[in-house]
């Protein structure tokens, strides 16, 4: 097996790193406490080509693989964890409109969201309807040349920020299942629209919310392929986000061990610095190994992919595991710094609270330890 990155992916993550490192990570606690991305950090952000980088030159990507985007949004989760929502979600989203958009769309939508100028966002899960997305209940009715959408959508990343979302939509009767979802691109500007702000504990500069949907009307050509084929898609699409979450918790994670060598080699006690000592040095050394255990199941994941070979499994691995994994890292290195780690001095907690939602988005632990099953065994492994 080859672990080698090519030229090119090595010369876009150093490129990543640096943009992280320089324009992100010293202003990452101020993001946190102004609640909100800054527009034009992003639009730099694209200006450099770390947004939706799958996309083809010819719509304003760069044409690259998943694993290079998954570089991408290492990197910059490495300087913000909320920032590097804006490559995974923008990548989720502009792959299903690539697959199932009529060329209009693509050229309307995917140019913008390279860019920068645009913040996509993806409207699936429901109150009471989370992990059971194939019940979703928000409907789309089919009038003349439009669609007519009414519902709910809950906990929705960037749902206040925003500028465009890919809505999945009951399209068919209640008791089709999952065959009866459709997906739209729907802008967020349309009359019948409001959003509302959780005060959550981590990743506020993304914030999260609900959106409102009452007798808003779209275009019908802003439906996203087939009737009832918005299911498969968002499934498909998962197996590629939960790669780079697993990524996005590591690089966060990272940025804490690397400021805690720095601190503990500084840091002396009893007459020496405190890395001399095995109970400091022996968990960061862990920590060393299993982030890099975590990084390789990630990559090989999205290697899979590229190849166009299945990798439901390890996409499961990837992100039950990598998030919890980061948490604990994060964890030890905050205690690492002792009293001055539980202030807000250092970003530590900053950190420990960014990945702590990614236990829950996305799909818990024991929903990717149940398609890890399934996957082996088949759906006997399924509980009903």
């Amino acid at each position: 097996m080859d672990f080698g990155l090519s030229a090119e992916q090595e010369a876009i993550r150093d490129t990543a790193r640096q943009f992280a490192k320089t324009r992100l990570l010293p202003n990452y606690q101020v993001l946190d406490e102004a609640g909100a991305l800054d527009r034009a950090v992003i639009r730099e952000m694209g200006g450099l080509g770390l947004i939706a980088a799958t996309v083809p030159e010819a719509l304003g990507g760069a044409g690259l693989d998943y694993l290079t985007q998954g570089l991408i949004t290492e990197e910059v989760a490495y300087g913000d964890h909320s920032v590097s929502y804006v490559p995974l979600l923008s990548t989720l989203g502009a792959d299903i409109i690539m697959g199932n958009g009529t060329p209009e769309l693509q050229r309307e939508w995917l140019p913008r969201l390279c860019s920068g100028e645009l913040l996509a966002g993806l409207g699936l899960t429901e109150p009471g309807h989370g992990s059971d997305a194939a019940h979703i209940v928000l409907r789309a009715r089919r009038d003349g040349d439009q669609y007519v959408l009414n519902g709910e959508k809950t906990s929705i990343s960037l749902s206040d920020q925003a500028d465009v979302i890919i809505l999945f939509a009951r399209t068919d009767p209640a008791d089709a299942g999952a065959h009866g979802v459709s997906a739209f691109v729907v802008p967020m500007e349309l009359p019948g629209i409001s959003r509302t702000h959780f005060d959550d504990v981590g990743t506020r500069g993304v914030g999260r919310g609900s959106i409102f949907f009452e007798d808003a009307r779209i275009p019908a050509r802003y439906r996203l392929g087939e009737e009832g084929r918005g299911f498969t898609q968002v499934m498909q699409g998962f197996d590629f986000s939960r790669a780079v979450i697993g990524l996005q918790c590591l690089g966060t994670a990272q940025a804490s061990v690397d400021e805690t060598w720095s601190y503990v080699v500084e840091r002396k006690a009893f007459g020496a610095p405190i890395v001399k000592f095995e109970g400091v040095s022996f968990p960061l050394a862990e920590a060393e190994t299993h982030l890099e255990a975590a990084r390789q199941l990630c990559y090989k994941t999205l290697w899979l992919r590229d190849r166009g070979r299945r990798h439901t499994a390890e996409a499961a691995m990837c992100k039950w595991w990598a998030p919890k994994l980061a948490f604990d890292v994060i964890h030890n290195c905050l205690l690492l710094h002792g009293h001055a780690g539980y202030s807000d001095d250092y970003p530590h907690q900053q950190r420990l609270r960014d990945v702590l939602g990614l236990q829950i988005g996305d799909g818990t632990a024991q929903i990717m330890k149940l398609i890890i099953a399934r996957e082996r065994v088949g759906r006997i492994a399924v509980p009903y």
